[in-house]
């Protein structure tokens, strides 16, 4: 029974525009077997619940360090002087996690007034997200939009996924699947008669760089892509921009060509220029240094887009 299927979750986003046709809510499932080090959503990467702490929410107070401190049975969390302010007079407390000895158990984010300490990962199960993307039914209907799911990798949770997907549509809700394509076919073919739109991300055309990059091999999303294509189903294909990986006009020109072969599959490709916003957040979940780059400039990304409407492709910048 679909209200016994759980999924976990780390964020509903309404009013998104940005995946797929038209108003939706977005749907954001934990769990992705890549490790993109410009991703821009770190807590979706793990399939359990985390912690997260957000600085600017913190208020390091005496009454503070009696809920969230002490309520930590780890003592992975303690008050330190980090920073001053203008004047350089009064040092400002704030709580600092020992992330090696942090377990996730949660118990320091019940005690956070501020919700500084908040657990990312929570357990829906189908009919209760059917409940809450409900709401928002009236947009859908009005703007030509719907429910998009998206990760981490959805497919990851397959039987959450599916048992959504076709909620939805029993109750004629378009439906979009954000997905690494990174997954056993049995699992894309299950949910390929309930999804309206595949939002694919394709990273880097050359295998072993696409390992060395994000732990995986692309072999498996190309064939994914090729079969799901060939089933008839559509694509808005998604190409993160990113420096000195994939950036360069021969791999944005092969994976064109690969759109291209994909033929009418392909509604269009968006190009995605790197952009900084995920580093704060991983700084919420761990103390891991991540990557850094300067984003494309407007007018590399335009002759990257250039380059990719020769194919006969329709392309935006997102």
């Amino acid at each position: 029974m679909s209200e016994d299927v759980k999924g976990k979750i780390y964020d509903i986003q309404g009013f998104s525009v940005h995946d797929g046709p038209g108003i939706r809510t977005t749907v954001f499932l934990k769990g992705c077997p890549l490790r993109c080090p410009w991703c821009h959503s770190p807590e979706s990467q793990e399939f359990y619940p985390q912690l997260s702490w957000i600085a600017m929410r913190c208020l390091g107070t005496e009454a503070c360090e009696k809920r969230c401190i002490k309520a930590c049975p780890k003592g992975a969390l303690a008050l330190t002087h980090s920073c001053e302010n203008s004047e350089e007079v009064e040092k400002i407390q704030k709580v600092h996690v020992n992330w090696d000895l942090c377990d996730n158990c949660g118990a320091c984010a019940k005690g956070c007034y501020p919700k500084a300490l908040f657990i990312s990962g929570e357990d829906y199960s189908v009919d209760d997200m059917i409940k809450r993307v409900s709401k928002d039914a009236d947009f859908y209907r009005k703007s030509g939009g719907g429910v998009t799911i998206s990760g981490g990798e959805p497919l990851s949770q397959p039987q959450f996924t599916l048992e959504l997907l076709k909620k939805l549509k029993a109750k004629d809700i378009n439906t979009a699947l954000d997905t690494t394509g990174y997954a056993k076919w049995e699992v894309v073919e299950s949910v390929l008669p309930y999804v309206d739109l595949f939002l694919l991300d394709l990273k880097h055309m050359d295998s072993k760089r696409h390992f060395d990059m994000v732990c995986v091999p692309n072999k498996l999303i190309h064939e994914n892509a090729r079969k799901i294509a060939a089933s008839g189903g559509k694509f808005q294909i998604r190409i993160p921009v990113i420096p000195q990986f994939n950036d360069d006009e021969d791999n944005i020109s092969r994976t064109a060509a690969f759109c291209k072969e994909l033929g009418d599959a392909v509604e269009q490709v968006q190009l995605l220029p790197y952009h900084n916003l995920g580093i704060a957040k991983y700084a919420r979940i761990s103390d891991k240094k991540v990557m850094e780059a300067v984003p494309p400039c407007p007018k590399k990304m335009e002759r990257l887009k250039i380059l990719v409407e020769e194919y006969g492709i329709k392309v935006i910048i997102n």
